[in-house]
């Protein structure tokens, strides 16, 4: 109801629309009397094809309503008696609640409805953007009253509500849900003036093809890791091997590495070498201990009899798992404790020697999985370029970036994107479906309006919105190739602060830039995110590592790559090395102190460090980073680690932002979780790239 739906008096009735006794005043009784006396004429004489009016947006207790009052709400030509003709252009009829026993006010184009009589539209008819609000004004006139119903519901228009107005005033009134972000933050940030960017802008065939290759090299990944060592491929470390790449990466594909100094990846290499020769799992009770220690000697004793090695290495690794077997024989009634301490001599004792036997086929699996991506990277660029050549599209030469001093703004693509077309959605409840060839995508309804907000704002060659469409399904794709195939694969790179964390960072520490976010999950409409060419027309800045800021106050909350968090510690203490305005970045890690990662090590001992404050495990959320798809109730995660702190602040910085006793009692108590329902799941709290 319109201002109503937050009272704590109404009851829900039908969607979007609240039931109140106390609004029955708001209604003319004797109009209402000469409307059911006029629609029982009506009803009378009226022919039986009247009946089929469609009543799929009113309760399914009205629709087993009598005939009577079935026709009292539902007769097409007794709906519009009486009402202005302004009100019938806007899409505004009058019904009938048959479990309030009146009539209502319903707007089959908004989905508004009210006890009141709606006030008379300025303008004509109001037709539907395609992220299924409506606008409230036409500043332009491109929508006059000549449209018809049938054209606002089958076109898709997305012309003329203003950017600073990311969501309906209807929308916002209706619903009871959080929302995630606040675009009328502003920012004050100075940055040195970047290039723009000139990689292929996407299109839908070319993202759907760059997902079926990085999926085939997922899956040879797998195959070989499967094949040369007898392991399954570790847990999300194809994710963290292209964050490790794109640290070093001189190339120029946004996803896959190919240009690297060297082909075999540090972090793939040592994610590979922890599990061999098996992955041990978290052990919680005795069975479990003493399984994994005769499983970790036997897979020991035959990996190093069936490899080629030193017989030193051989004769270690043997008696020493022969030993093992003769205490699991003899030991019987071990405790849990004697178990995790036997396997723990085990692996110092065998892994050296197993690491050495494996060193050269885990080398080749890294070296081969890096000239596969960049075989993969040529072959859609090749594809990218050829749809640019169809429609007589050069790529500009990529300029040079200069050194001027400009505010923070989103990164400009320069080279012209071609036709987009293709892409169907279809709005159900809750979610939007977008769906080009077969290939279904589904955003939350919300978020969808968000992206439709960031892309006024951030896109710039598209001033009708034409592309908005494809280039949300592109963005969606591409997300969840970065993600994976498999359920929940991927999500931790998407998770993000508590929304009362990032109001308190704002007010209280000045913060307005994400240098970790993406489209889906900011908070703020300026931010930094990895895929510049799919973000760019939706906000982002471009990757954190190519953002030279000189002052303004920023938030880090990086994923957990290790040599991705090394090179932002570097990166941020060169940038406040260098700056003498205002610059503060404060940076969120995890709490891991076995071994403590260099990054963590690297910023307690930073001369930039004015504050370190540890945030217990268990004791705040983030937010999932399937957010933009998942029900509000799952929306929020407890962490299952300690969250760390640190305030890296320049002296102009610390001045401005300092963390005072004061402000970090402000921000403590924002990360304590809420009386809201948060999911019992617990999720680690890894963030997007």
């Amino acid at each position: 109801m319109e201002g109503e739906s937050t009272s704590e008096k109404c009851t829900s009735d039908v969607e979007g629309y609240t039931s109140n006794p106390e609004m029955e005043n708001f209604v003319d009784q004797e109009f209402m009397k000469e409307m059911e006396e006029s629609q029982n004429k009506e009803y009378n004489g009226m022919s039986e094809s009247n009946n089929s009016y469609n009543n799929n947006d009113h309760t399914t207790e009205d629709r087993h309503a009598n005939p009577a009052a079935l026709m009292r709400r539902a007769s097409e030509p007794a709906v519009l008696n009486g009402l202005p003709e302004p009100l019938i252009q806007a899409g505004w009829g009058l019904f009938w609640s048959q479990r309030e026993n009146r009539h209502y006010f319903f707007n089959s184009l908004t989905n508004q409805s009210s006890w009141e009589m709606p006030k008379l539209p300025t303008s004509g008819v109001v037709p539907r953007s395609p992220t299924g609000a409506a606008p409230f004004d036409d500043p332009l006139g491109l929508h006059s009253s000549t449209s018809s119903e049938n054209e606002s519901r089958k076109e898709i228009s997305l012309k003329r509500r203003r950017s600073c107005e990311p969501w309906t005033e209807a929308s916002r009134k209706v619903s009871r849900i959080e929302i995630f972000w606040d675009f009328d933050i502003k920012t004050d940030v100075v940055v040195m003036e970047s290039a723009p960017c000139n990689m292929p802008p996407p299109t839908p065939e070319s993202e759907r093809y760059r997902a079926t290759l990085i999926n085939q090299l997922r899956q040879h990944y797998q195959d070989m890791c499967h094949s040369r060592e007898g392991i399954d491929a570790p847990h999300e470390s194809f994710n963290r091997w292209i964050l490790e790449r794109k640290v070093s990466d001189r190339g120029c594909d946004p996803i896959l590495p190919t240009d690297c100094p060297n082909e075999v990846s540090p972090a793939m290499y040592r994610e590979i070498m922890h599990d061999i020769p098996i992955r041990l799992s978290r052990i919680k009770y005795l069975s479990d201990a003493r399984k994994q220690l005769f499983c970790y000697a036997e897979a020991a004793k035959k990996m190093i009899e069936t490899r080629n090695t030193t017989a030193e290495s051989r004769k270690q690794v043997k008696w020493q798992t022969e030993e093992t077997f003769s205490w699991l024989r003899k030991e019987q009634n071990a405790l849990l404790e004697d178990y995790l301490d036997r396997l723990s001599h085990l692996r110092r004792q065998c892994g050296p020697h197993l690491a050495q036997t494996a060193k050269s086929s885990v080398e080749s699996i890294c070296a081969k999985m890096y000239h596969m991506a960049r075989e993969y990277s040529k072959k859609i660029y090749d594809k990218a370029t050829a749809t640019l050549r169809e429609h007589r599209i050069d790529i500009p030469p990529q300029p040079k970036p200069t050194a001027n001093l400009v505010p923070g703004a989103p990164c400009a693509m320069i080279t012209p994107s071609p036709p987009l077309s293709g892409v169907t959605q279809d709005i159900d409840k809750t979610h939007v479906n977008l769906t080009y060839k077969n290939e279904l995508l589904r955003i939350n309804k919300r978020f969808m309006e968000k992206l439709e907000s960031l892309y006024r704002y951030g896109c710039h060659d598209d001033p009708t919105l034409t592309n908005f469409l494809p280039r949300v399904w592109c963005l969606l794709r591409r997300y969840q190739t970065i993600f994976g195939p498999n359920q929940y694969e991927g999500v931790v790179l998407q998770g993000a602060l508590p929304v009362p964390v990032f109001k308190c960072l704002n007010e209280v520490f000045g913060v307005t830039m994400e240098c970790f976010a993406s489209p889906l999950n900011c908070y703020f409409k300026h931010y930094c995110s990895a895929s510049v060419d799919t973000d760019a027309y939706f906000g982002s800045s471009g990757p954190i590592l190519q953002f030279f800021p000189v002052s303004g106050s920023f938030e880090a909350n990086a994923p957990f790559a290790e040599e991705l968090m090394e090179a932002m510690v570097d990166h941020f203490e060169r940038l406040l090395a260098q700056s003498d305005k205002p610059l503060s970045f404060i940076v969120f890690v995890p709490e891991w102190r076995d071994p403590t990662p260099v990054a963590t090590l690297h910023m307690e001992n930073s001369k930039f460090k004015r504050k370190q404050v540890l945030i217990p495990a268990f004791e705040h959320e983030y937010r999932s980073g399937l957010q933009h798809i998942a029900p509000e109730s799952e929306v929020y995660h407890k962490s299952v680690h300690g969250t760390l702190l640190f305030f890296l602040q320049n002296d102009a910085g610390f001045e401005k932002w300092g963390p005072t006793p004061a402000r970090l009692r402000e921000l403590l108590n924002a990360f304590q979780p809420k009386s809201r329902s948060c999911t019992e799941k617990t999720s680690p709290t890894n963030h997007s790239p």
